[in-house]
């Protein structure tokens, strides 16, 4: 949706302006809880109801987490609720991490595996990712049993797919041509 991604981008923007001179970790931790609670559908109905107050939809958001929020995370939240834009949250949450790893220089790379990953091994796949990207990559491994064998990696717009199941397709594709 690029209509969200265009709602977002200032928001992420001016967060990241102000927990640059903080702690970068605990703001893209705080964000993330707030962003995984702003994406129930339950609370969403909640928070456009005519009836409910953007207080009373702050109160509840900052009831569920479980940390005390930062002084910028409650002002975000604050400006996302009174200005109706709480279903840009969880795109907020993800272009602040885009920042984050701009200026870190690392990227997010979810890593799709048929099974599961142990550290030791995501280790060892992690570093030849990172030569094969060029760069630092943040791991994480979903496990998608479909793919019968190998992995799939997405770094950002960038697919390495060393799945079973897409050489399978490859060679159905060359026997049928």
């Amino acid at each position: 949706m690029a209509e969200l991604a265009t709602i977002a981008r200032p928001y992420a923007e001016a967060l990241f302006q102000v927990a640059v001179k903080g702690d970068l970790k605990q703001s893209a931790e705080q964000l993330d809880a707030v962003a995984a609670i702003a994406a129930n559908a339950q609370l969403r109905q909640f928070a456009d109801s005519p009836k409910t107050e953007a207080q009373q939809v702050f109160d509840m958001i900052a009831a569920v987490v479980k940390t005390p929020l930062s002084d910028s995370i409650r002002n975000l939240l604050r400006a996302v609720i009174e200005n109706g834009r709480l279903a840009a949250l969880p795109e907020v949450a993800q272009q602040f991490h885009a920042l984050v790893n701009a200026r870190s220089g690392v990227s997010d790379a979810l890593v799709y595996s048929a099974f599961p990953i142990d550290a030791a091994q995501l280790a060892v796949v992690v570093e030849s990712l990172e030569k094969r990207f060029g760069r630092k990559l943040n791991a994480s491994v979903q496990v998608e049993p479909e793919l019968i064998g190998g992995i799939r990696v997405v770094v950002g717009d960038e697919v390495l797919d060393t799945s079973v199941k897409a050489r399978l397709e490859q060679m159905k594709v060359a026997l049928t041509a």
